[in-house]
């Protein structure tokens, strides 16, 4: 089984900080993002990693290479324009005959792997999706009325929680004649695709083992939290 790795975008929400480096290789602690999520894959045992590069790509290939000094093989598919999620996967057609994981390249993760390959295998399903429960609470009190406008109860600052998406996924290799060729196409607007042609998708649910790098105070926090692991601060 292969792991394809989406490690082309902009990176735009985390300038300047991406102006030389790629999002994937900005370091948490004293690795970048996506040896975080190499290791991590091959912890899971997937040893055969396609990365789907475009956005100052060289710095990633000559970081990694072939993958052999971290014990697994790197394959490269390159895009010469930004293509959004589904059309960067889109790259890595070539690689792909068999069931595999996608995935980006901008978040942490840290679920069982095994089991979701596993739980896909068992429900003979097109995609399985990864999913966080997410926790918020809503920096108001909620009032609920009746139609009429009558007051009935007060929330003050409710918990809220909702399924959202990892962004880690198991397919099948035919998802990837759903993409069109050389084109922008979201992750969302592929998936969607997929339920509307009754294709199965399933999903697990984690409440843990998922850290997102979106924008420069997510990075900023969770940099601290790898350094402050290592005891560099």
């Amino acid at each position: 089984m292969k792991a394809v790795i989406l490690a082309g975008g902009l990176g735009t929400r985390l300038q300047p900080y991406t102006t030389f480096l790629p999002k994937p290789m900005l370091p948490l602690g004293e690795k970048p993002i996506l040896e975080h999520l190499i290791d991590w894959t091959k912890k899971n045992g997937i040893k055969s990693v396609v990365l789907c590069v475009s956005y100052l790509k060289k710095s990633i290939e000559d970081y990694f290479e072939d993958g052999k000094r971290f014990g697994v093989n790197i394959e490269y598919a390159v895009a010469n324009r930004p293509l959004a999620t589904a059309g960067q996967l889109k790259t890595a057609e070539e690689f792909i005959d068999e069931t595999f994981v996608c995935m980006y390249g901008d978040s942490i993760f840290d679920f069982n792997l095994r089991s979701m390959v596993k739980q896909h295998k068992q429900k003979k399903s097109f995609v399985t999706m990864s999913l966080y429960e997410y926790k918020t609470n809503l920096p108001y009190g909620v009032i609920e009325t009746t139609k009429s406008g009558k007051v009935i109860a007060w929330n003050e600052k409710p918990e809220i929680k909702a399924n959202v998406n990892m962004g880690c996924y198991v397919m099948e290799p035919e998802i990837l004649q759903m993409i069109p060729n050389n084109k922008p196409y979201g992750m969302d607007d592929l998936l969607k695709k997929v339920m509307a042609k009754n294709k199965s998708v399933n999903s697990i649910v984690s409440k843990k083992g998922f850290l997102d790098i979106g924008n420069k105070a997510s990075y900023r926090k969770a940099n601290q939290e790898y350094l402050q692991k290592l005891g560099n601060i």
